[in-house]
């Protein structure tokens, strides 16, 4: 909560941006603050929900700000919105709450879940990684239990940079690639940890 307090008091300095890349503050679900472009300076990363009319299959939006060399105002310095699925609105289904969290490299992680509904439950972290002046998906982690087959249960986790994956103990070799988080879909993940291959 004290984050999210910080968060919220970093985001009321920003400068004056244009009205469609405003983020009403009742939209912002989670925060984490960090030192993305490692700069010594705090950054900050958003989670917020689309707006109520949006028809998007994933309905959270991951905002990324940097804070200005020159002046002391958080920048906007990626946007992907409609990126993360998750229920976040008030009286939502607990076991499905989205999160986005600092780590200590500097990185971003960024976690959705189904651990509510269904007999397929299932976590997923992408982590983002400043490079190149861009924010990317530096990796992939995913797990996956069925309720009714435990056997058909496991952990995949997918460096997408260098194309390497480890899944359930095996090991893979993907295409590595450089990723925009603008640009990811999660089939790209799925595809690289094998999943319904």
């Amino acid at each position: 909560m004290t984050s999210l307090a910080c968060a919220l008091i970093l985001l009321s300095v920003t400068s004056a941006a244009q009205a469609e890349d405003m983020i009403a503050p009742d939209r912002i679900i989670d925060a984490a603050i960090g030192d993305w472009n490692k700069d010594g300076k705090p950054d900050l990363a958003l989670l917020a929900l689309a707006p109520p009319n949006d028809q998007a299959d994933n309905t959270i939006g991951i905002y990324i700000y940097l804070l200005d060399k020159e002046h002391s105002l958080l920048k906007l310095a990626a946007a992907a919105p409609d990126k993360i699925w998750g229920s976040a609105e008030p009286g939502g289904i607990v076991g499905q709450e989205p999160s986005i969290a600092a780590l200590p490299n500097g990185s971003i992680a960024v976690t959705s879940q189904n651990d509510a509904i269904g007999r397929d439950r299932w976590h997923q972290t992408l982590t983002l990684a400043f490079r190149n002046n861009a924010f990317v998906v530096a990796g992939y982690t995913y797990d996956y239990r069925d309720t009714l087959n435990p056997d058909g249960s496991f952990t995949c986790d997918y460096n997408v940079l260098t194309g390497k994956a480890t899944k359930g103990g095996k090991e893979l070799k993907i295409e590595a690639r450089t990723i925009k988080i603008q640009d990811w879909n999660d089939d790209i993940g799925q595809k690289g940890c094998g999943v319904n291959q």
